[in-house]
């Protein structure tokens, strides 16, 4: 069993709660569904969002979703490296797993694609 990082990032159009929160949990719920994770096989999640984000913790999208209420999380922000992708949300899963490295699936969702374009599916 080995100690795994999943990365992920999504884009919201707007500065607005419930789009956060909603694009927050789209992109966790893809990244355990390719991954074939379970809460249970969380370390925890780090979570940041770009300094145009601050109509919500995304986390809280995350701490609503059942069976996710002991898993520690942390938000924090982006580095604002310019030009970085604006309204931006990545995810850090840390995961048990017996898998290796190849067999992790990073997940970008959105403009977020731009990020990573060497490993997004389309």
């Amino acid at each position: 069993m080995w100690v795994r990082g999943i990365r992920g990032a999504t884009t919201v159009k707007h500065n607005e709660e419930k789009e956060i929160l909603q694009a927050t949990s789209e992109l966790l719920q893809q990244i355990v569904l390719d991954n074939q994770v379970i809460p249970e096989d969380i370390c925890s999640v780090f979570v940041t969002t770009t300094q145009d984000l601050t109509a919500t913790f995304p986390a809280r999208a995350i701490r609503q979703m059942q069976g996710w209420e002991l898993v520690p999380l942390m938000c924090s922000l982006e580095i604002p490296v310019q030009p970085s992708l604006p309204l931006c949300i990545r995810l850090m899963v840390h995961i048990n797993t017996p898998k290796n490295q190849q067999q992790i699936h990073h997940i970008y969702l959105n403009e977020a694609k731009i990020l990573r374009p060497d490993i997004v599916k389309n």
